[in-house]
């Protein structure tokens, strides 16, 4: 690896600082926290928190996947939880909107809220709770619907539109927020799988801003798309970040400098360090963060 590799986005260039750069780096880094300490460092919380998580712990069956994690995702940011595969970060993310209630060997312990709603209480209803927090997934899974009945699938079961007309405008509403209502307008009849995978990931992209959430949530949701796609895609996340909150897991570091404001990185269960993404890739604070950036493992 170069001594200095570096993720580039349209805002310039973030370095990462590869082996033989360290020593030029020694007043940084040898305060790193090291690599046995796996207290979180860094900015847990925010001032104007949308998700507070305190204290979350997640077992399958008798072993333990997630461990104590707290964390705070702020009102229209875009947090990045990054980490090797098996870290923990799908498993952190799906206790969002209590996506793990679905594997019935999974238990969730500690406290998550949306706002001053704790969703894990056992009054809360599951199915608006997943309209307000919303899911699109790794890979695209559109409904073997039309496009139209695809978008509007939720609106009717929700009860969000009283009339035909107003279910016309969400549909439209949603596909352009979507960014795929000029790809789509004259042909809301056809089926939705028999769009391209980007145009697929962005239909479930529009179903999922058709129920109205607050936060959209985001599994690896370029992995299976091509540069092009993911590009656009990358687009639309910094467009929506304008009226939604948006947690998003990745693989993809440059992907996460280039959308994000914060970045949480996960290691082995164990939530290592938060803090702003710039900050996180250019001076991690613990060793385990940057042996990850800089591709010793990972």
């Amino acid at each position: 690896m170069d001594a200095m590799s570096a993720v580039v986005d349209s805002g310039g260039v973030i370095p990462f600082l590869g082996a033989a750069a360290m020593t030029q780096k020694e007043t940084q880094t040898k305060e790193k926290v090291e690599r046995e300490n796996r207290t979180t460092v860094g900015s847990l919380f925010v001032d104007d928190a949308r998700m507070t998580c305190r204290s979350v712990n997640v077992y399958y069956g008798d072993k333990q996947a997630i461990r104590d994690v707290s964390i705070d995702v702020g009102r229209n940011e875009v947090l990045a939880m990054i980490g090797p595969s098996g870290c923990g970060k799908s498993t952190f993310l799906r206790c969002l909107n209590r996506m793990n209630d679905t594997v019935d060997i999974c238990r969730v312990v500690g406290d998550i809220h949306l706002d001053e709603l704790n969703i894990y209480d056992k009054s809360v209803d599951v199915v608006p709770l997943r309209a307000q927090v919303g899911m699109v997934f790794q890979k695209p899974n559109p409904f073997p619907k039309s496009i139209y009945d695809n978008v509007a699938y939720g609106p009717k079961i929700h009860g969000l539109a009283e009339t035909r007309t107003d279910l016309d405008g969400i549909v439209e509403s949603s596909l352009k927020k979507a960014g795929l209502w000029k790809e789509v307008s004259d042909r809301l009849d056809q089926p939705g799988t028999g769009l391209s995978g980007g145009q697929q990931q962005r239909l479930c992209i529009a179903r999922a801003i058709a129920v109205r959430p607050e936060v959209i949530l985001m599994d690896e949701p370029c992995s299976a798309l091509d540069p092009i796609a993911t590009a656009t895609v990358e687009d639309l996340i910094a467009e929506l970040r304008e009226q939604y909150t948006i947690v998003i897991v990745t693989h993809n570091m440059q992907q996460a400098a280039r959308v994000s404001q914060r970045t949480a990185y996960f290691h082995l269960g164990d939530l290592i360090e938060v803090g702003s993404t710039d900050r996180v890739f250019t001076n991690p604070r613990h060793r385990l963060t940057e042996d990850y950036i800089t591709g010793r493992f990972g």
